[in-house]
């Protein structure tokens, strides 16, 4: 019997994979910089939490070569949740209603990328994996 992928989403990206100026440092006004809505399918079964990277691989750096710059880590997600809503990221408050509990602000524990692979080893389900252009 075939296993169902686990699949990462975003109805803001459209079907070539472009990410608009909005989700970007180049949109305008409120319309500016603001997280994409993220929605995932068939979690796998026995998940405890889930936890999000977002990351640009070929970050621009002045100063020197491109490397992978990472916009934000999400951990410590109820699996029962199934997305998260556009603007999510920057807000710094607690959302409500199904998100309830859910809370993105200040990092006062310096969570990253490599921090967060390194607790997680051992014990990864699944992974799912969204590739945007812009």
């Amino acid at each position: 019997m075939a296993s169902v992928e686990f699949r990462l989403a975003s109805p803001g990206i459209d079907n070539e994979g472009r990410l608009p100026r909005k989700y970007t440092g180049e949109g305008q006004g409120a319309k500016k910089n603001i997280s994409p809505p993220l929605e995932w399918y068939n979690v796998p079964e026995g998940t405890k939490s889930l936890a999000l990277v977002v990351q640009d691989l070929d970050a621009p750096d002045p100063s020197g070569p491109i490397v992978p710059w990472t916009h934000w880590v999400v951990a410590n997600i109820p699996p029962a949740l199934k997305r998260l809503p556009e603007g999510f990221s920057g807000k710094e408050e607690e959302l409500g209603g199904e998100f309830g509990g859910i809370r993105e602000g200040n990092n006062d524990w310096k969570v990253t990328k490599e921090k967060l692979m390194e607790v997680i080893e051992g014990n990864v389900l699944g992974e799912a994996v969204l590739v945007a252009y812009f």
